[in-house]
């Protein structure tokens, strides 16, 4: 038996449907691994042939042949060296989530999934299924027993106690887990308490790289047997990290391995919004983007995500003042884009503003002026920006923050148009708790204080500010994160201390607003619960709270 075995664990971005270029992405990694890091085996995200999550690509009868044959192209390069890599097995009519040992140019054995996840945003289930002649699986490397499980199996005592019990030593755990704030701490701990239980050494490899609403963030780790859980990968990085494991003491040693410089809260969500950026823009052939900047509060923190993201030469700020807007406003929005170096456009929007009220003005005769006014406003703005995306090209951001879309406070057809939402799962109070934390980061401020100052406006009426709309933005996110992150009734978040009459206004907002999430953009998941396919609640509800 060796005294040590080297293992490289590939944390890169493995994209959903790219078959062909996974393929030739795993075929290069491996003799990489092999050549230049000296591996004895090298391990790839869960379902890395196909990408993670396929959704209904697992249908096409196509996709899944292309994928097995994909898996017999990597299984030839893997020679000199032990390979795992994730795909979707086909059985005939059944599929299942599997990983398999490649080694000496062939498919030595496979392991398959045991445990299915069927929660927020994973529907597993629909599409897989549980082997029931399957189990453990172990295999030798350099005499070295090394178990195989994958991603949700490690959150069950059973799949690692059993592959323990069959005489692994070393476990190895492709995953592909999205991001969530506070999720890191969860895991470790899990980790912690799985090593101890079984007495094994655990390799967690995670995927990375934005899909769609997701955003996987890698943060891979390795947990020595006796518990000890090491510093997490840094997240949101594609990068190699090779480890040595030591045979006798069942303990790591870092090879290469970044870690990262700050692990906060706000560092992780401003990375996952930017990671999601950059991914939802280049997956789908998008190189600019344009955006509408108000000088307010949610637009500037998106500028500053977009710039970050694609580079200050590919996003366009589009202001497009009304009769209503504040020369503060106007100030702070072109201060904004010189600091960061963004060309900005000023659309007035009064003319076809005002030639919308002329149509309407014989239909409209007698009715006071209301809502109805204040939203032909965000309309006209977001006619105009679609109309620059199709004219030049590049994918048009929205700027509404979870408290809005939770109460409907954004307009359909209005500030909702564009295609990708990047703080659509940030509350308003965590949006300026993440543009005040940006501030201190890297030297000038990105978004003005004065942008941070001010109280927030949607300037579609005189004098206006969103609390003669709503609660104060404390009072609303407190009951907000109660009822939808924390699924808390009507009565527990009264019970928690809040208002009867204010819960039960605000309540009825969520539930009217239902339609409008319905026909959002996606935009990043960074919270436990993200409207859009992890909050999935029917339009035609009459269920009270």
């Amino acid at each position: 038996m060796t005294d040590t075995l080297r293992i490289a664990m590939a944390q890169f971005d493995f994209p959903v449907g790219d078959v062909a270029g996974n393929t030739a992405c795993i075929v290069e990694m491996i003799a990489e691994a092999r050549d230049e890091y000296g591996a004895d085996i090298v391990l790839f995200p869960e379902l890395a042939i196909s990408g993670y999550p396929p959704e209904d690509l697992l249908m096409r009868p196509s996709f899944l042949a292309d994928c097995e044959a994909a898996l017999r192209e990597v299984a030839k390069a893997a020679t000199g060296i032990v390979a795992v890599v994730g795909w979707p097995e086909s059985a005939g009519s059944i599929l299942y989530n599997a990983a398999s040992v490649l080694r000496d140019g062939k498919v030595e054995t496979t392991y398959r999934k045991r445990e299915l996840p069927n929660y927020n945003v994973f529907d597993e289930r629909r599409y897989f299924h549980v082997d029931p002649d399957g189990g453990s699986c172990v295999f030798d490397v350099n005499d070295v027993p090394v178990g195989l499980v994958i991603c949700e199996d490690l959150w069950f005592a059973e799949p690692l106690a059993d592959t323990a019990g069959q005489g692994a030593q070393l476990v190895l755990v492709p995953n592909a887990s999205p991001f969530e704030r506070g999720k890191h701490a969860q895991r470790d701990a899990l980790l912690a308490e799985r090593t101890k239980e079984a007495g094994v050494a655990l390799a967690y490899l995670n995927v990375v790289g934005g899909q769609d609403a997701l955003v996987f963030d890698g943060a891979s780790v390795v947990a020595d047997a006796d518990g000890t859980v090491h510093p997490a990968a840094a997240a949101f990085t594609d990068q190699w990290l090779v480890v040595d494991y030591d045979v006798a003491s069942r303990k790591f040693a870092p090879v290469a391995w970044m870690d990262d410089g700050d692990e906060s809260m706000d560092a992780l969500a401003w990375r996952a919004i930017v990671r999601g950026i950059r991914d939802y823009c280049g997956k789908n052939g998008f190189s600019k983007a344009w955006l509408g900047l108000s000088g307010g509060i949610d637009s500037s923190i998106v500028l500053a995500l977009a710039v970050e993201a694609l580079g200050a030469e590919n996003v366009t700020a589009v202001r497009m003042p009304s009769r209503f807007t504040a020369g503060l406003s106007n100030d702070l929005a072109q201060e904004q884009c010189d600091a960061l170096g963004v060309k900005l456009l000023a659309l007035p929007i009064e003319k076809p503003f005002q030639g919308f009220l002329d149509t309407l003005a014989d239909t409209f005769d007698g009715k006071p002026a209301d809502t109805t006014e204040e939203n032909l406003q965000s309309r006209t703005r977001g006619a105009l920006l679609m109309a620059l995306s199709n004219k030049f090209g590049g994918l048009l951001l929205t700027t509404g923050n979870k408290s809005e879309y939770a109460v409907g406070y954004a307009t359909i057809y209005g500030d909702m148009c564009g295609g990708y939402a990047p703080i659509k799962d940030l509350y308003k109070t965590e949006v300026y708790g993440l543009a005040k934390w940006r501030n201190t980061v890297g030297g000038a401020p990105v978004i003005p204080p004065g942008v941070i100052a001010r109280p927030p406006s949607a300037e579609l009426r005189d004098n206006q500010t969103d609390q003669d709309s709503l609660p104060p933005y404390d009072v609303l996110d407190a009951i907000l994160f109660r009822y939808i992150d924390l699924e808390q009734s009507r009565d527990e978040v009264v019970g928690a201390g809040f208002d009867a009459a204010t819960v039960d206004r605000v309540l009825r907002l969520v539930r009217i607003s239902e339609w409008k999430r319905h026909q959002a953009a996606p935009g990043p998941k960074v919270s436990r619960r993200a409207f859009g396919r992890e909050r999935r609640y029917p339009i035609s509800n009459r269920y009270p709270t």
